[in-house]
C-alpha cells in the first residue's frame, strides 16, 4: 500500500463476492461442469488510462477464448502446441498478460512461468535456466534488457518468439534486438476493447520497419475520416474502426463513454479505437498517432509518435515524449521531453533539434527540448502523454495568473 503496489478499491461483503483463496479451496469439490453458452461475463479488464480515466471492459468467455485461439494459431507453425515454454512478460491485469498468460494454459497446454515481480536479472536467469521459447512485453521491456549492464552474462539463445504490444516499437530497438539476440521482435497491435490483437506479424516473415502485421482473421477493420466517419482509400491514414463476432459492446457502468466509442454504421456495431492507422498495399498496418495526441501546428497535423520515434533513433536518447504547447499565432508549438542515457554528457537541446531537422520535414521539428530524468508511464510501461499535457497546461495557467497579478500590481 505504501508504495502504491496494492490497487485501491472496495469489495462487496454481502455474499455476492467470493475471495480467490476460497474459490481455490472449493474448486476440487465441483461435481458438475458449469453450464455456459459462451456469452456470459468471464471478467472485467480495465483500460490503461493513457488518454482518459480507466474504463472497465466486460469480456465474455467465448470472446476471450476466440482471441486466444487466433493468437496461438498464428504461432503454431513456429512452435507446436504443447511444446512452448512462455515467460509471463506482462502483468495479468493487462490484456497482453491475460492472452499470453491464461491463453496458453487454456488453448495449447503449454508451460507458463510467472515471475513474482519484474526483475531483469531474475527474468534473464529464468530464460536461461528453463530454456524459455516465448517472451511478450511492451517496448520498454526490450529496451531495458538491451541496456542491462549484465546482459552478456546470460544465454538467451533458447528464445524463438518475442512478441511486442502495448505501444509503438521503435525501429532502433527492433534492430538492436535482432542483432544482439538473433531473433526478431514480432510487432502486434491491439487494445483491451478488442481483447488483444487486431493485427500481428506472422513468424517467419520479415515485415517492413514499424509494421504491425496483418489484421487477424477474427477481426474486421475500416479506416475512416475521424470527423465524418467516411471510409478512406487504401493507404490513406485515418481512424481505425474494429469489429468481430462476438465483440465487446460497452464499458462497464460508463454509458456516455460507451456511446462515444461503440457506434453503429450501416447496421453494424464498430469500436472506435481513436488510433490513426494506415494500411499499405500488402495489408501491413502502421501506427500513425492517437487522435488526441495529434499536434496541430500552422494548419498541419503533426504526429507526436513520429517525432518521438526520430528522437529515439538518436544514440544518446533512451526515451522521449512530444506534445503541443498552445500558441495563439500557430495553434500549437511542438515541445519534446527527452530522457538521455545515463552516461551521456554535454548533449544540448540544440544538438537534438539539429538531429530532428536532418530527419523530419521542417514543420515537424520541435521548437523546445526539455530534458528529464524520467517520463510518466503506466504500470505496464506505456507513455502517459496526458500527464505531460496536463503539466504544460498548469504551467500555462500559472503564467497567465502571474502575468495578471503583475498587471494589477
Amino acid at each position: 500500500v505504501l508504495f502504491d503496489r496494492v490497487p485501491k478499491g472496495k469489495v462487496s461483503k454481502d455474499g455476492s463476492a467470493v475471495p480467490f483463496l476460497e474459490t481455490l479451496r472449493a474448486a476440487p469439490q465441483l461435481s458438475e461442469k458449469p453450464d455456459l453458452s459462451g456469452g456470459e461475463l468471464a471478467g472485467l479488464l480495465y483500460t490503461g488510462g493513457t488518454t482518459k480515466s480507466p474504463k472497465g471492459v466486460p469480456i465474455s468467455h467465448r470472446l476471450f477464448l476466440d482471441s486466444c485461439w487466433e493468437h496461438f494459431k498464428l504461432i503454431e507453425p513456429l512452435i507446436p502446441w504443447g511444446k512452448n515454454v512462455l515467460l509471463q512478460g506482462a502483468p495479468l491485469f493487462h490484456v497482453l498478460g491475460q492472452v499470453f498468460g491464461v491463453g496458453p494454459l487454456l488453448i495449447c497446454g503449454d508451460t507458463l512461468i510467472i515471475l513474482p515481480r519484474m526483475n531483469l536479472d531474475g527474468m534473464m536467469d529464468t530464460i536461461q535456466r528453463y530454456q524459455v521459447k516465448t517472451v511478450t512485453g511492451v517496448p520498454a521491456l526490450y529496451r531495458m534488457i538491451l541496456d542491462h549492464e549484465r546482459l552478456e552474462f546470460y544465454d538467451l539463445g533458447s528464445l524463438e518468439y518475442c512478441m511486442c504490444g502495448g505501444d509503438v516499437l521503435p525501429t532502433e530497438i527492433a534492430r538492436r534486438w535482432k542483432k544482439r539476440i538473433g531473433v526478431p521482435i514480432y510487432n502486434g497491435y491491439g487494445s483491451t476493447e478488442t481483447v488483444g490483437g487486431i493485427s500481428m506479424s506472422p513468424p517467419g516473415q520479415d515485415p517492413p520497419p514499424q509494421a504491425m502485421g496483418f489484421v487477424l482473421s477474427n477481426k474486421e477493420v475500416r479506416i475512416v475520416d475521424p470527423k465524418t466517419l467516411e471510409e478512406l482509400p487504401k493507404g490513406a491514414p485515418g481512424e481505425i474502426l474494429v469489429r468481430s463476432d462476438p465483440m465487446v459492446s460497452y464499458y462497464w457502468n460508463k454509458p456516455e463513454e460507451s456511446e462515444e466509442s461503440f457506434i453503429e454504421l450501416d447496421g453494424i456495431l464498430w469500436y472506435r479505437t481513436a488510433d490513426i492507422i494506415s494500411i499499405d498495399e500488402e495489408g501491413y498496418l502502421y501506427f500513425v498517432d492517437r487522435t488526441v495526441d495529434t499536434i496541430k501546428h500552422k494548419g498541419y497535423r503533426v504526429s507526436a509518435s513520429e517525432i518521438e520515434a526520430v528522437l529515439q533513433e538518436h544514440p544518446a536518447v533512451v526515451d522521449s515524449c512530444a506534445v503541443g504547447v498552445p500558441d495563439p499565432k500557430v495553434g500549437n508549438r511542438i515541445k519534446a521531453y527527452v530522457v538521455l542515457k545515463s552516461d551521456i554528457k554535454g548533449m544540448t537541446g540544440y544538438d537534438l533539434i539539429r538531429w530532428c531537422r536532418e530527419n523530419l520535414v521542417s514543420y515537424k521539428v520541435p521548437h523546445y527540448i526539455e530534458f528529464r530524468d524520467m517520463l510518466p508511464k503506466s504500470k505496464v510501461g506505456k507513455l502517459l502523454r496526458r500527464e505531460v499535457r496536463s503539466e504544460e497546461q498548469k504551467r500555462l495557467e500559472k503564467g497567465k495568473w502571474d502575468e495578471a497579478l503583475g498587471d494589477n500590481a
